[in-house]
């Protein structure tokens, strides 16, 4: 005799019935891989006993309604997107699926009017890219499909923001710095505006204390510049002449700053050590010398972010704010090239 209810079956019903959590029953009627066959043929046989039929937007998925994503960026042109946006599409292809790049450009007119145009495309949820890692205003009451935040963590605690650990990676860089006997360590960054500035002397202030260390003057706020770097440099080596290790809010910071040691004849890394940010390999690779940065590993901070948009689309969405660990790339501006040169992650 079939079985009576007055409510429809759900996913957590048939998980408790095959025996697993909700996130591997999702995984096992989405097809996914990652879900071995025997436990696969289980989940497949409860939801037949349970006469389960997934909702809306799983079933979507599960039938190719279209198989779409949106992705809307507000910094196509900028160093952060692409990297982000390649991630994602690997993703993407993996599971024979396609995205719908839109550059909103900072505009909200312009946004809106994307929004509309992807939803008439049907995607069948949004990734939506910040350009700064900082706080932005939510939009997801305006898209009826899940949405995924990436690179910007949105104002409403209710939503999912994936962001890079800029506290994190900060501590691996200034880690590094001390371990290598590095005890007057400065700070050159970007504008104080920045959340993702703010964080990373936050992070290296943190180490310094760890190890009763004083920083080597304030940190210098500044353009994210070469220009800014070189600038900057000369002040702080005018303030603090016995510097021997400087920590860069950004690559070309960082090429900028090298320069100015180099033309008042410091040796890098024998006088002072220099640690970059971004590992944008333009700059990080071609400066004198190559640059030790820190990694915020873009590409797979998009390919996190569609797994987190699967999962809403299977009906298991999550919530709040994660930041993803960083790596350290160390390269020659720290350790000279007849040192091995691991990478720390």
């Amino acid at each position: 005799m079939g079985r009576h209810r007055t409510q429809a079956v759900t996913l957590s019903d048939v998980a408790r019935r095959a025996g697993v959590s909700v996130a591997t029953a999702s995984k096992a009627l989405n097809d996914r891989a990652q879900v071995a066959a025997a436990t696969r043929q289980r989940v497949l046989a409860a939801a037949s006993e349970l006469s389960f039929h997934p909702n809306a937007l799983a079933r979507g998925l599960i039938v190719g309604r279209t198989r779409t994503i949106g992705l809307l960026t507000d910094e196509l042109g900028g160093r952060f997107s692409i990297p982000i946006l390649l991630g994602a599409e690997n993703a993407l292809g993996n599971e024979q699926m396609s995205v719908l790049l839109c550059d909103a450009r900072g505009d909200a007119i312009r946004r809106a009017h994307y929004i509309r145009t992807l939803l008439a495309r049907r995607v069948d949820g949004f990734i939506v890219l910040g350009d700064s890692n900082d706080i932005r205003p939510s939009l997801t009451r305006d898209i009826p499909v899940p949405v995924v935040y990436v690179y910007g963590e949105s104002a409403d605690p209710g939503d999912f923001s994936l962001l890079a650990d800029d506290e994190g990676g900060a501590r691996l860089a200034v880690e590094h710095l001390v371990a290598l006997g590095r005890r007057r360590i400065a700070h050159i960054t970007g504008p104080h505006s920045y959340r993702a500035a703010r964080d990373r002397v936050t992070g290296m202030r943190e180490v310094l204390a760890e190890h009763d260390l004083a920083p080597a003057g304030d940190p210098l706020y500044g353009e994210w510049s070469q220009r800014w770097g070189r600038h900057a440099a000369r002040m702080l080596l005018s303030a603090e002449p016995e510097t021997d290790a400087i920590f860069c809010g950004n690559d070309q910071i960082a090429t900028g700053v090298s320069q100015t040691l180099l033309d008042l004849g410091r040796r890098i890394p024998d006088d002072v050590a220099i640690v970059g940010y971004d590992n944008w390999e333009d700059f990080a690779t071609d400066c004198r010398p190559p640059l030790t940065t820190v990694d915020l590993n873009l590409e797979q901070l998009g390919a996190t972010a569609v797994e987190h948009l699967f999962g809403a689309l299977d009906g298991t969405p999550s919530v709040g704010v994660v930041r993803q660990p960083c790596r350290l790339v160390i390269r020659e501006s720290t350790v000279p090239t007849t040192v091995p040169q691991p990478r720390v992650g």
